[in-house]
């Protein structure tokens, strides 16, 4: 697996500091990014992940290019380290998990969601993310993490807190639980080596750990809500403003990709061969998550009751405000 630096940051510092990004050297969120003939280019910030699979297949149908947009898509650790690039206008969009946005909601970022990204499978041991554990170890239920180390790709986020509810509904408590921020891609070695007892990852890494015999003690999206909205394409407020017909056309884009990405399975798989160093005997075994048109509102209030438990907000978030 590719090495990638260490971020080393944490939500709420990255975000409070975003709050003052409105104009930096990286770019201005007033600037629809290059045109050419017609065609706009816009740059996406996005995480080299699965979740991800419809912008790259859409852009490879042309639902972009037929708009007039033409996708310039950027890797990042996580959610929320695109935030504040959207908000400095490093990108025009970013793709970001829930939380991520909630939390820079209520910290007075001002971001916008503009279409639904993806949702779990809701069918436990068959969700594209798992609580994971390596061949051969005795933890088998997240009451026995209790002083163990569990790696999250970033802390005070969505899988800080899931993995948090997944140890107190098995009866554990989760401040004795040790977290450590290491990317996806770097969690099935970390895991094999012994360097961390567990790892709450998304696919490809959730089939990886399985080729080398890891095993799944929680599905953590699904024992949240039924359906669970995961996470969700962004952007700012200014540029929403400034840019209506291209923020249209985005959304209109994004969405049809979805829908082709959902009822095209076998296409999806193929597309992730584009931008992710899956092998192919672990591809096969990738689980691919759900890309539905909307967003499911009472599971995204789910996981804000959790933030708020969890202590990720400053205020509660106004979802009338963020979601689409």
């Amino acid at each position: 697996m590719r090495r990638r630096l260490f971020l080393g940051l944490t939500a709420l510092p990255v975000l409070a500091a975003a709050t003052g990004c409105g104009s930096s050297d990286d770019g201005d969120a007033s600037d629809a990014g290059s045109s050419s003939g017609g065609t706009t280019t816009v740059k996406v910030g996005i995480i080299p992940i699965v979740d991800v699979a419809p912008l790259y297949l859409g852009q490879k149908k042309g639902f972009f290019s037929e708009r007039g947009l033409k996708l310039e898509l950027t890797p990042a650790q996580g959610g929320a380290a695109i935030v504040p690039g959207v908000v400095s206008g490093q990108f025009q969009f970013g793709f970001s998990n829930v939380t991520s946005l909630m939390v820079a909601q209520s910290n007075n970022v001002p971001i916008k969601a503009v279409v639904n990204g993806i949702a779990s499978t809701g069918v436990k041991g068959k969700d594209f993310n798992g609580l994971m554990v390596k061949k051969g170890s005795s933890i088998t239920s997240p009451k026995q993490l209790e002083g163990k180390k569990v790696a999250i790709n970033t802390l005070k986020n969505i899988n800080e807190t899931v993995v948090r509810q997944s140890v107190r509904a098995a009866g554990g408590d989760p401040d004795k639980v040790q977290l450590v921020e290491l990317a996806f891609d770097q969690m099935p070695a970390a895991l094999d080596k012994g360097q961390i007892d567990a790892a709450c990852v998304v696919e490809p890494a959730t089939a990886t750990i399985r080729s080398q015999g890891g095993v799944e003690i929680a599905s953590p999206l699904v024992d949240i809500a039924p359906d669970l909205t995961v996470a969700l394409y962004f952007t700012s407020q200014q540029y929403q403003q400034q840019n209506p017909d291209v923020v249209k056309k985005f959304q209109e884009a994004t969405a049809q990709s979805l829908a082709y990405a959902d009822s095209h399975p076998d296409e999806a798989r193929a597309i992730m061969t584009t931008y992710t160093k899956i092998p192919p005997d672990v591809l096969e075994q990738v689980t691919l998550p759900k890309w539905p048109a909307e967003a499911n509102r009472a599971s995204i209030e789910a996981l804000m009751k959790l933030g708020e438990e969890d202590g990720l907000f400053k205020k509660t978030p106004d979802l009338d405000a963020l979601l689409p």
